[in-house]
């Protein structure tokens, strides 16, 4: 890339640090500078056109030119721009979401709590963990258990929650009383000989372990994404999370679904603890609630956490958590208009018709010499890369093959993001069969590019 004196390229490299970005090495590629979106498509500065591929990330489930909210956030800014929830202040569109939310929870809750992003909703998950057990006499029961592999965030605490190690190397992180157990991904953590029930049964049982060494007096809450996404769309075995909630429920463990990319229709349900049977008492969700159109997330709580949070304030004097956006008007009314949206085009039966559509086209990926694994449910997918078929050998980190894949991909007009060694799929819920076949055909031609590439280097 050519970058030129005092254009955005130049500018960027100059005063923004990126998200999730190899910092030196963008300070040699600089930027792609991204001017505007046409349904599931964006366009670069030099008028280039992409398949968003992963959704933005995860979140874009309407595309990128959906009228409808941008009129929704122009009649809220005309009428209430702002206003904050503290000291028991409302506004119509949040009293609305949060009745909505709490109709179309999967399971009975109580109470919405508004935050801006998935990593501040899992974060005041974790601070109400901790509060409800001090609410009812029970202060040693703070430890919290996530997986390895899991993702919840970037938030100090939200960090400490999720399970890959760049999150916490040099951040000084996880902090203190929280734990991560098994990973329940079969294809790469499974014995020879093993079938997945016998992986689940071991999986609950090193969970169990756990809480037994730790002390079940100790444990608070157990913290699972339905599908692990960031780590690698993850689908635990089928009776895995049978057996999970049984030990939760055995030691009186919350249990917290982080629905932030499974929520609103990814997996082919309104929420993906109706895709696996989760029973929780605390969901949190972000992303697609809004279609990314406005930052919002949202935790529902059940009537067992929010009796005691009612208790504990009255003590207290306040509930003193909270953000000066919680709740903010233009969000919430954009997030209403999404909820509309779906409810009113059928996204999610869109979904249940497409999806084995999507599923088809990434199995039959899975026969690509590069690819060790496919995997998925619904609309989201993914193809771990290995450098051995037969023996499941992984590529070394220093590699790069997924980021390879991707940059091949983004020549092919496809915009994805390497997790690990996984090419990942997420694309908007909008997506039409001809797309999907588009999608993968271009996701096709990186992974021959790729794989040429790798054996022309001597990593294949």
């Amino acid at each position: 890339m050519t970058i030129l004196l005092n254009s955005l390229e130049s500018r960027d490299a100059a005063f923004v640090l990126h998200p999730y970005t190899n910092a030196s090495q963008h300070l040699k590629d600089g930027p792609l500078v991204i001017t505007r979106g046409e349904g599931i498509h964006i366009v670069d500065s030099e008028g280039n056109k992409y398949i968003e591929g992963l959704g933005g990330l995860f979140c874009a489930s309407l595309g990128f030119s959906e009228q409808r909210l941008v009129d929704a956030a122009t009649r809220q800014m005309k009428e209430l721009p702002f206003y904050h929830s503290f000291g028991g202040k409302t506004h119509e569109t949040a009293v609305e979401l949060a009745e909505r939310l709490i109709q179309l929870s999967p399971v009975s809750m109580s109470k919405v709590f508004f935050a801006n992003s998935g990593s501040e909703a899992n974060d005041t998950a974790m601070k109400l963990v901790w509060y409800y057990h001090n609410a009812i006499g029970m202060p040693e029961k703070k430890k919290i258990i996530s997986r390895m592999r899991a993702y919840h965030g970037v938030t100090i605490a939200s960090a400490s929650l999720t399970g890959l190690p760049n999150n916490h190397r040099d951040f000084d992180l996880p902090i203190d009383r929280v734990l991560h157990t098994d990973c329940p991904e079969f294809y790469r953590y499974g014995r020879p000989g093993e079938t997945e029930e016998e992986f689940a049964t071991r999986c609950a049982n090193a969970l169990e372990q756990m809480i037994l060494a730790e002390g079940p007096e100790t444990i608070g809450a157990f913290f699972a994404e339905p599908l692990m996404a960031s780590g690698g769309c993850i689908v635990p075995p089928p009776t895995y999370y049978e057996k999970i909630q049984a030990i939760l429920k055995k030691y009186d463990v919350l249990l917290i679904a982080d629905e932030v990319i499974c929520g609103f229709g990814r997996l082919g349900t309104m929420f993906g603890s109706e895709s696996f049977g989760l029973q929780p008492d605390m969901i949190v969700m972000a992303k697609q609630l809004s279609a990314a159109y406005q930052p919002i997330s949202a935790l529902m709580i059940n009537e067992k956490i929010h009796s005691a949070v009612v208790a504990e304030s009255e003590k207290i004097g306040t509930f003193g958590h909270g953000f000066t956006y919680s709740g903010h008007p233009v969000a919430t009314a954009v997030a209403l208009e999404t909820l509309k949206i779906y409810e009113e085009r059928d996204i999610i039966g869109h979904v249940r018709t497409i999806a084995p559509v999507f599923q088809r086209r990434l199995n039959e990926l899975g026969d690509h010499p590069l690819v060790g694994n496919a995997r998925g449910r619904g609309l989201i997918g993914t193809l771990e890369l290995v450098r051995n078929r037969e023996t499941k050998e992984p590529f070394k980190p220093t590699d790069g093959i997924a980021i390879h894949a991707g940059k091949r991909a983004q020549v092919h007009g496809v915009i994805t993001r390497a997790l690990g060694d996984n090419y990942s799929l997420c694309p908007p819920l909008i997506i039409t069969e001809a797309e999907i076949h588009e999608l993968f055909d271009r996701s096709t031609r990186a992974l021959d590019d790729t794989y040429t590439w790798a054996r022309a280097t001597g990593l294949y």
